[in-house]
């Protein structure tokens, strides 16, 4: 599957943006505008393991292979518009090096960009960052390697799915009390039997 893009990297305030790519549907090719290449274009192999990222420059054609490790995360921008139409949302895998960040989605309405954000960083298993308009990254959500951590929910027994195979009797039952002091024979003689 081959698209065009009208934006390299993080797209100019005010671009026309309609781009959704499939998270479920990788491995990805599509071509993104570069300003430093020859063709002002740029070939990006999306995978699930690697981004692919072919263009050629002063002539020279060059494919540079980067590992999805490699990214920051999957981040999620508002860019301004310069006219009267409404602002726009990217969702983007961030590199460092700006000229390696790849566009994943973009929109003018901002229905559906919280599920793609989610998506892409699932698919990738990268951590889901948020830019504010001077372009700082953070993260939103906080993680422990790659798990995302969260509040406990509580227990619920009665929705439990092995909530069958105990007693809830179990759950009322108190310790029982002992009627009887144990009887201590002190002082006497035991007597034991000796065949």
């Amino acid at each position: 599957m081959r698209r065009q893009i009208e934006f390299g990297g993080t797209p100019p305030a005010g671009s026309s943006c309609a781009l959704r790519l499939d998270p479920l549907a990788l491995p990805v090719r599509f071509a993104v505008a570069d300003e430093r290449a020859d063709e002002r274009m740029r070939h990006v192999e999306l995978h699930r393991e690697r981004v692919v990222l072919h263009r050629a420059v002063s002539g020279i054609r060059m494919a540079v292979k980067v590992p999805v490790t490699d990214f920051l995360g999957v981040v999620v921008r508002l860019i301004p518009s310069a006219d009267q139409q409404p602002d726009s949302v990217l969702v983007s895998l961030e590199h460092r090096d700006p000229a390696l960040s790849v566009p994943l989605y973009c929109a003018r309405d901002a229905n559906d960009v919280v599920a793609e954000w989610q998506m892409w960083g699932r698919v990738l298993g990268m951590p889901l960052l948020t830019a504010d308009l001077n372009g700082n990254l953070r993260e939103v959500f906080p993680r422990m390697g790659l798990v995302r951590l969260g509040k406990p929910a509580p227990r619920r027994r009665r929705y439990n799915a092995i909530r069958r195979r105990r007693p809830s009797i179990l759950l009322r039952r108190r310790p029982g009390i002992r009627n009887t002091i144990a009887t201590v024979y002190r002082g006497e003689r035991e007597i034991i039997a000796r065949n």
